[in-house]
């Protein structure tokens, strides 16, 4: 009982609120979302096309939307923007119920991607806001961890119930959303947070005109996004490509491509928490460059895997790089930020999800144009190129932190 009060004390009760609601409500969202694809096909008259288009578009303009939100949660606060965002995205996943016009649904799933974009970005803020520096790196890993939790969770409880990807389904996960908006404007205000700079106002606002002339000379802030944006066209079009390569390529690929994304899904629920341990005591280049390696070495892996056990222990492997890197990024961009622009930095952060829509794509052409073998390769190339951009953005990050009298004697 000691040790479970310990670790609920270790952080702001907030915090625990969002790592709670975001297993709660990822858990409704994966009854739902996941067969949008074929809830439209079945409730709509649309082509395969213009539902790929419908279901990308959200994605596409979270990019923005995350970017957008961190500058005005910096501006304007944060609890306010996570309510409203959480309110928009019940209110677009109604609408894919309700509307039926093709514009419409365009129209609702941009909305739903900003939404969750400006959510996902806000809340980490948030919780960078009201975590020491030195626990943060876990408490992202722990973010990783509840989103994965819910996410393997909700598919097999809305399969057990018969709900998944229903109108039934659809309606709990907007329900969802808006009780666990309104649980975290009441828990806000009950703990002391405020729009006013994260607790009771401790931080001073930034105005436009000094988030513009920060983010217009951050260096560092665009290599480490630059090497971010490389590493999520490797990991972000896994999915995509690997189920189209073993579809193609083996007689039982589909069925293979099932028991890799749950061999993905268990092995971060099993190895996050100790993996996480393990390496705190690393810095975060080491961290992201042991992950990128880990990456590679799994698209490798993919590349010449002749049969089930080659290719389950190149995804355990390319997993294991996937746990190292995405806390890691979080926290790297966490320590460049200033206190009063964390939100900025971290919508900047989100620009990498274009690799989401990078490497489906390029994945795709290069795929089709010389196979899946080379592709995998390409992909491993990436993984170790963006540690090019990660090492330097670290460079320069040190070198800047260094007191300018020091510099001065180093170069006499």
């Amino acid at each position: 009982m000691s040790k479970m009060r310990q670790v609920w004390e270790a952080y702001h009760p907030i915090v625990h609120l969002l790592m709670a609601g975001t297993v709660f409500v990822q858990l409704t969202q994966s009854m739902s979302i996941p067969f949008l694809a074929i809830y439209l096909g079945e409730t709509t008259k649309l082509s395969h096309a213009y539902i790929g288009l419908i279901i990308g578009a959200g994605p596409l303009a979270g990019t923005v939307g995350g970017f957008v939100g961190g500058i005005l949660s910096d501006l304007f606060g944060r609890q306010k923007l996570m309510f409203f965002s959480l309110l928009a995205m019940a209110c677009s996943i109604i609408g894919f119920i309700a509307v039926a016009h093709p514009v419409g649904l365009l129209l609702i799933s941009m909305v739903m991607g900003l939404a969750a974009s400006i959510f996902a970005t806000v809340s980490k803020a948030l919780m960078g806001d009201l975590t020491p520096e030195h626990k943060r790196f876990r408490v992202f890993s722990n973010r990783y961890l509840a989103n994965n939790l819910g996410f393997a969770i909700g598919p097999m409880l809305g399969a057990f119930l018969g709900i998944s990807g229903s109108n039934l389904a659809f309606f709990l996960t907007a329900v969802s959303l808006v009780s666990f908006a309104v649980i975290l404007l009441v828990a806000c205000r009950r703990c002391g947070v405020t729009d006013d700079g994260g607790r009771n106002g401790e931080v001073e606002r930034a105005s436009l005109a000094e988030i513009w002339q920060v983010l217009r000379r951050d260096v560092v802030l665009l290599t480490f996004v630059t090497g971010g944006v490389l590493l999520v066209t490797v990991y972000g079009q896994m999915s995509v490509t690997l189920s189209q390569y073993l579809r193609e390529n083996f007689s039982e690929g589909v069925a293979l491509f099932g028991t890799l994304m749950s061999v993905n899904g268990f092995t971060v629920l099993l190895l996050q928490i100790p993996l996480t341990r393990l390496v705190e005591r690393y810095s975060l280049f080491a961290r992201i460059a042991g992950g990128a390696v880990l990456m590679a070495i799994g698209e490798v892996g993919f590349a010449f895997s002749p049969d089930w056990a080659w290719f389950i222990t190149a995804m355990i492997v390319f997993t294991l790089g996937e746990i190292l890197i995405v806390p890691a990024e979080y926290a790297q961009i966490d320590e460049i930020s200033p206190g009063n622009m964390r939100g900025t930095y971290y919508g900047a952060q989100s620009a990498t999800m274009l690799g989401s829509f990078l490497g489906p794509w390029a994945g795709g052409m290069v795929l089709t144009a010389y196979g899946g073998p080379v592709m995998f390769l390409v992909m491993s190339v990436l993984a170790l190129v963006s540690l090019i951009f990660y090492w330097l953005g670290r460079r320069l990050h040190e070198k800047r932190k260094q007191p300018r009298s020091v510099i001065v004697e180093t170069a006499m």
